[in-house]
Order: structure tokens, then C-alpha cells, then sequence
């Protein structure tokens, strides 16, 4: 072989294997991004599963309580908790799972408020505002979360798919990964009807 054609060779390996390793090194800044927001969805989901025992202690003390409701929350809570998706392998079922047993205590929660509608001494206490308040607090830091999470997974979604990359994606293992959704009750505007009530 002739020496021009072994130098142009080996800029061409030089050029392939630079580019292979900044492509490399890319797809792990992200993926490390995504790592670190799935963390911070998971912390705000935390704070709310720890508020949860102290609102039910709270809604305890009032007199002839719904128990159903409060093993219902307890329940969902147990649930939402025991749920663990590794960062690593966020699939779209997995994601789907865990927002599943997170909708439940959510529901569980929303359900224990409204029960508590007809306690009018139990949503004076201060104790009990003050937990309300830091729920509300938490749920739009949930929704904030989640939100810095998907744009994440598509910035990282996105770097996967698009050519070249895709090649380099392929060899190091980089593969999509899954996004929060909404919930599939969410997709149905509720009904309203002025005349059920003449």
C-alpha cells in the first residue's frame, strides 16, 4: 500500500474514532440528566408519601372519622411507596406502573380531603391548613418535576435518534427511554349538566 493511502487511512480511523467518542460522551451527559431529574421526580413524590401519615394522624382526631377512607389512603400510600423504577431502565411500562400507584394515593388523597368537607372544626385547625398547604405545594412541585424530567428524556430521546448518532447509540447501548403521560382519565372532558337538577 502506498503511504498516502495508509495516512489517509488512519485520519479517517482518527476522524471515526473521535467522533464515536464525543458521540459517547454526549449520550452519558444526557443520560446522567435524566438520571438526576428521575431523581428529583422521585424526591417530590417522597415528600408527598411523608406528608401523608401526618395528615391522616391529624384526620384521626376527629370525632367518628371515615376508617375506610384512611386505610384507603394508607393503603395507596403503602403502594405508591413500594414501587421503585431504576433510572436506568425506564421503559414506557415501567413509567406506566409507577404513575399508576401514584395516581392511587393521589386519588386516595383527594378522596380524604373531600371527606373532610364534613368536618368543618378538622379544616379549621391549624395543624390541618398547614398540612393542606404543603400538599397543594407538593403536587405543583410533582408537576414541575415531572415536566424537567420529559424534556430531559426527549433531549435525550432525541440525541438517540438522530443520524449518525443513531449508529453510535446502537454500539454503546443507548437506547429510548420512556416519558411520563397523562393520565388516561384525564383524556375525557367531564360532563356537565345544567338540567339533572329540575
Amino acid at each position: 500500500m502506498r503511504p498516502v493511502v495508509i495516512l489517509v487511512l488512519a485520519i479517517f480511523g482518527l476522524i471515526v474514532a473521535f467522533s464515536g467518542c464525543s458521540t459517547q460522551r454526549k449520550f452519558v451527559t444526557l443520560d446522567t440528566e435524566v438520571e438526576k431529574t428521575w431523581a428529583n421526580v422521585q424526591s417530590a413524590y417522597q415528600r408527598r408519601a411523608d406528608l401523608v401519615p401526618n395528615l391522616v394522624e391529624t384526620v384521626k382526631g376527629a370525632a367518628n372519622f371515615e376508617q375506610s377512607t384512611l386505610a384507603g389512603i394508607a393503603e395507596a400510600r403503602a403502594k405508591a411507596t413500594s414501587i421503585q423504577v431504576d433510572p436506568t431502565n425506564l421503559t414506557p411500562e415501567k413509567l406506566a406502573e409507577f404513575q399508576s400507584a401514584q395516581s392511587g394515593l393521589s386519588q386516595a388523597i383527594g378522596r380524604l380531603l373531600m371527606v373532610t368537607e364534613n368536618y368543618p372544626d378538622l379544616k379549621a385547625t391549624a395543624t390541618f391548613q398547614e398540612l393542606q398547604s404543603q400538599l397543594e405545594g407538593t403536587e405543583n412541585r410533582i408537576k414541575v418535576e415531572r415536566d424537567n424530567f420529559n424534556e430531559s428524556v426527549a433531549n435525550y430521546n432525541a440525541a438517540v435518534r438522530k443520524f449518525p448518532a443513531n449508529f453510535w447509540a446502537s454500539i454503546f447501548g443507548f437506547e429510548r427511554k420512556g416519558m411520563f403521560e397523562a393520565d388516561q382519565a384525564a383524556q375525557n372532558a367531564p360532563k356537565v349538566d345544567f338540567n339533572s337538577g329540575k
